[in-house]
Order: C-alpha cells, then sequence, then structure tokens
C-alpha cells in the first residue's frame, strides 16, 4: 500500500512498475544492470475517489498520458530500490497536490488610501515622462 494522505492509500496492484537500464554516463553499471525504474499509474482504473480522479486528468503535465496514465521514469540513484522508492514518492506527491482543495479567493475592493497612491504615483510618472518632450522656445 502506498500513502498519500492520512485516509488515503493506493494498493500496489494499481501501481506497474518496471526494471529498466538507466540513461547516460555510467559506465559498466549503466551497461549492465537494469537499475532505473519505470512506474506506470492509470487514473481511470483506479480506485481514487472521482474528484481526485478528475482533477488528476485535469493536470497539464508532461507525464500524464492523453489515455490518462501517469509515467514516471526514476533513474537518479544507482540502486533499483532507491529509484523505486523515488519513484513512489513522486507518485504520491502528484496526488496528494491534488488532494488538496484550492483556498477560494473572496473579491475584495482597494482601500481609498491605495488607490489615490495609485493615481498620484501615475501622475509623478506622467510628469517626468513630460519632462523628457523636446524643449519648446
Amino acid at each position: 500500500m502506498l500513502q498519500i494522505t492520512r485516509n488515503l492509500s493506493i494498493a500496489d496492484e494499481e501501481i506497474d512498475i518496471s526494471a529498466i537500464r538507466a540513461q547516460g554516463a555510467g559506465g559498466q553499471n549503466v551497461n549492465k544492470v537494469a537499475s532505473a525504474i519505470h512506474l506506470r499509474f492509470d487514473i481511470r482504473a483506479s480506485s481514487l475517489p472521482p474528484l481526485l480522479k478528475e482533477r488528476l486528468l485535469a493536470l497539464r503535465d508532461q507525464r500524464l498520458s492523453s489515455d490518462g496514465v501517469i509515467v514516471i521514469k526514476a533513474q537518479q540513484y544507482r540502486s533499483q530500490e532507491q529509484n523505486r522508492a523515488d519513484a513512489l514518492q513522486r507518485l504520491a506527491q502528484l496526488i496528494a497536490s491534488v488532494a488538496v482543495t484550492p483556498k477560494v479567493r473572496l473579491p475584495t475592493r482597494a482601500t481609498r488610501g491605495s488607490h489615490s497612491r495609485r493615481l498620484d504615483s501615475k501622475n509623478r510618472h506622467a510628469a517626468v515622462k513630460a519632462l523628457r518632450g523636446r524643449v519648446k522656445l
């Protein structure tokens, strides 16, 4: 079980993890050992609440494919276990980020003082720019 929040978790069967060879420099270790982790999580087939599914599918994230699958590739560490933990942690962070309901912004009015300060600043700036013009004799 992957624990997302106190009362939200994902079963291990819903997460598809496979080991692949890492990219880049690293010598024989990279060439011989499949230490990178390729994690796939299908949002639509998961047991997440419908609200979280909607928020995840609405994300504009490059890790989200067009068919609703989150793909995470972890290859930062040399060991497969560390990369596995890193991929799971990144998945948990992504889901936890949409689990928090955004605070609704209440529209407010500017105070009379801030309004007059803004207009005074604009008038001062206009006066400075007017002095930059051609000198008339």
